[in-house]
């Protein structure tokens, strides 16, 4: 008997803001595969990284948690990944097959997190890079399944630093120097491509096709360069808050998080970060001929994000983890190419939405039982909760970052943002001021909707082992952790 559920493909990238897709109006990038996909489904255009850095965000996805139950309210490598429900484990136990391709970044390296296997590049992460503080099966050189299929193809000595690109260099940029059909972005799709030769047909499938770009390095194949080097850019946007100069001059610093950066070099980086994406939309397009080809694409629900977003210059800043637009905010779309599965065709949707929905909503579509511990609520129903107000209300951010550690609160109208160390607050009104370029906590007009933020977050915060809550008020300067104590071996 054939098995009349959907096949499950879930497509992430790696710090792709959330408005670089053609069909919201960006002036610059061309996404026309990303675009059909939303044709084709639920675009959602208020979806954000609770905590958006690589590892917490993809602790949302793997468990449909928040941060305060999956327990990553930073960034931290190496704290083992013990969860006992993950969406790849749940869908496994429901009859799937189940693979991933690419990007992971859990501990150990190797764990299968429920799937049945996984075909591993995690790109150049340094926790796997640094030979003289590493064992031998987690070293980038044992752990990795790109590096020495790129070898096999490209040569013994070929490595990953070949370049001269760091993997968190936001501003230095160059083409890609072997054939495109070596760069990472195509291996992640060719693997792909090679499961729906190998998997069972009588299971549905679900695989995970896990991209590193458009992370850096900025390393675009040449004639995607050549689309954007020298198009002409609008500026980053800059807020009246942010810092406007840079006296200790940080911007050239190649791997910097702030400062203002030589116009010409945050040009071409802008170029190829654009073109990093426009590279994946065209495999994108390969990757969905090929479905064609196997039959399955009018059988398979799609869904597509990002772990988190990139600022690129935006008030002068770089790189992810804070709480901005550029940064937070990521694509989400939820697709039925065939029609099938009633997702619904070409709907845009307003409701705040978060990577830990993912889990439950993948869950939906096979008909399986989501866990109990899944903080997370399918999209699938979101529409029609929008209409009766059943949707939640906003959703919580944080990350650990130093003295830039923060909480924030957003319902994609408003964002209130309190920094944990300072006890500064910003409100930005995203209807109004989308680029969050005029701060309004102080503003008398925003008086009652500061302090209904506030008293949010107060509930939020409450009983955590951090103290940030006494006496129901906000504590400032309580030390932050990366890793709550629940999760800690």
């Amino acid at each position: 008997m054939t098995d009349s559920r959907p096949n499950l493909l879930l497509i992430t990238v790696d710090q792709m803001r959330g408005d670089c897709l053609s069909i919201l109006g960006h002036p610059i990038v061309e996404t026309p595969n990303l675009d059909q996909l939303a044709r084709r489904g639920i675009l959602f255009r208020n979806a954000y990284s609770s905590t958006p850095t690589c590892v917490p965000a993809r602790a949302a996805i793997f468990t449909g948690m928040s941060p305060r139950s999956h327990g990553r309210v930073g960034y931290e490598e190496k704290v083992p990944w013990n969860y006992e429900h993950t969406l790849p484990g749940e869908l496994a136990k429901a009859g799937y097959h189940t693979q991933c391709v690419g990007k992971m970044h859990v501990d150990p390296a190797r764990s299968l997190c429920g799937f049945h296997n996984v075909v591993l590049h995690d790109g150049y992460l340094h926790h796997n890079r640094f030979k003289h503080a590493n064992t031998v099966t987690e070293s980038h050189d044992s752990c990795d399944d790109y590096l020495p299929w790129l070898r096999e193809r490209a040569g013994a000595g070929v490595d990953l630093l070949d370049l001269g690109l760091d993997c968190n260099a936001s501003t230095v940029a160059r083409p890609w120097h072997l054939p495109e059909a070596l760069h990472p972005t195509n291996w992640v799709v060719t693997q792909s491509i090679d499961f729906l030769r190998r998997r069972d047909p009588r299971k549905p499938f679900f695989l995970w096709s896990s991209f590193v770009r458009p992370h850096p390095p900025f390393d675009p194949p040449q004639a995607y360069w050549d689309r954007y080097d020298g198009a002409e850019f609008p500026d980053p946007v800059v807020g009246e808050w942010a810092a406007q100069d840079d006296p200790a001059r940080n911007g050239l610093d190649p791997v910097t998080r702030s400062g203002v950066v030589p116009r010409r070099r945050l040009r071409r980086a802008m170029a190829a970060y654009y073109a990093l994406i426009s590279h994946i939309d065209d495999q994108l397009g390969r990757l969905m001929n090929a479905m064609e080809e196997f039959g399955v694409l009018d059988k398979t629900i799609v869904v597509f994000t990002s772990d988190h977003g990139e600022l690129l210059g935006d008030h002068h800043l770089f790189r992810k983890a804070l709480p901005y637009e550029g940064s937070a905010r990521v694509p989400l779309i939820v697709a039925d190419p065939g029609a099938k599965f009633g997702v619904g065709q070409g709907r845009v949707v307003d409701a705040v939405a978060e990577l830990r929905d993912i889990m439950p909503t993948l869950l939906d579509c096979a008909g399986a039982a989501i866990p109990p511990v899944v903080d997370g609520e399918s999209l699938l129903r979101a529409p029609a909760r929008v209409q009766d107000g059943s949707w939640r209300p906003y959703i919580h951010g944080e990350h650990a970052y130093g003295e830039q550690s923060h909480q924030y609160l957003t319902d994609g109208r408003q964002k209130y943002i309190w920094f944990t160390q300072t006890g500064e607050e910003q409100l930005f009104d995203l209807e109004r001021d989308p680029s969050e370029l005029t701060n309004r906590a102080g503003e008398e007009a925003y008086a009652t909707s500061r302090q209904m933020w506030r008293d949010r977050l107060v509930r939020e915060l409450d009983g955590r082992e951090e103290g940030y809550v006494q006496d129901g008020k906000l504590v400032i300067g309580r030390r932050p952790v990366t890793c709550l104590r629940h999760i800690l071996p």
